[in-house]
């Protein structure tokens, strides 16, 4: 079994070092970048199995290499560590493709949990029951997080395939949000709730070329996806 590796953008010296130690003691290969310039060039020359990466860094911003990582590979969980807490932070976030967030101050027990959940994910993302459906016009591989409709493909982020494939698997039922959020995010709070939102309007977006699909909001319950 290969070895997962990390890559982990932190400007603090003191906190980066600690927590590179013990994601190291869990495992992991990991490298540790200081700066948004040492983080690209990484990226560049190497493939990595998950990102962590803080917001406010020197020369290139969190946000502007969570797009750029965005734009050579939509497969790589992104965790953002923040120490700023305003939703419209988190929501840009997620909008630009992160796949979660470690509020500052945070416990190394947390982010290795978020760690290990994420990583596990994408490792049996490709043995699940079924990999290819049917949705109306178009074909979702959610083994290879594509999305195909008359030969256009559109690679999914890891999490917007899982979310996809949860509700297809309850296909013309209505799933409750805390369902989803337990299933998909781990946990049902409000952030996260607000991030299923986000990550519906994506969906809803990608599949808006037959007007035969629907991914309907059930008012106070959750969501129906129908086609």
């Amino acid at each position: 079994m290969s070895i997962a590796k990390i890559l982990y953008v932190e400007d603090d010296q003191t906190l980066g070092f600690v927590t590179k130690d013990n994601l190291q003691r869990e495992g992991y290969d990991v490298v540790h970048c200081s700066t948004g310039g040492e983080a690209l060039t990484a990226i560049k020359n190497s493939d990595f199995d998950l990102a962590i990466l803080d917001v406010m860094l020197p020369q290139i911003d969190g946000f502007t290499l969570a797009q750029e990582i965005r734009a050579r590979n939509r497969e790589v969980p992104l965790l953002f560590l923040t120490a700023k807490i305003l939703k419209e932070d988190r929501l840009k976030g997620f909008a630009l493709g992160a796949d979660d967030y470690v509020t500052k101050p945070f416990s190394i027990e947390e982010l290795i949990y978020k760690v290990q959940i994420f990583l596990k994910r994408r490792t049996l993302s490709g043995v699940a029951s079924k990999d290819k459906y049917q949705i109306g016009q178009y074909i979702f591989d959610h083994k290879n997080l594509s999305l195909e409709l008359n030969d256009e493909i559109r690679t999914l982020t890891q999490r917007e395939a899982e979310l996809l494939k949860f509700l297809l698997d309850n296909r013309n039922n209505v799933v409750k949000r805390g369902a989803i959020l337990k299933a998909i995010w781990g946990e049902d709070d409000y952030f996260m709730g607000r991030s299923l939102d986000v990550f519906i309007s994506r969906l809803r977006k990608y599949l808006k070329k037959d007007p035969a699909i629907q991914v309907q909001n059930v008012h106070g319950v959750g969501f129906k996806l129908s086609d």
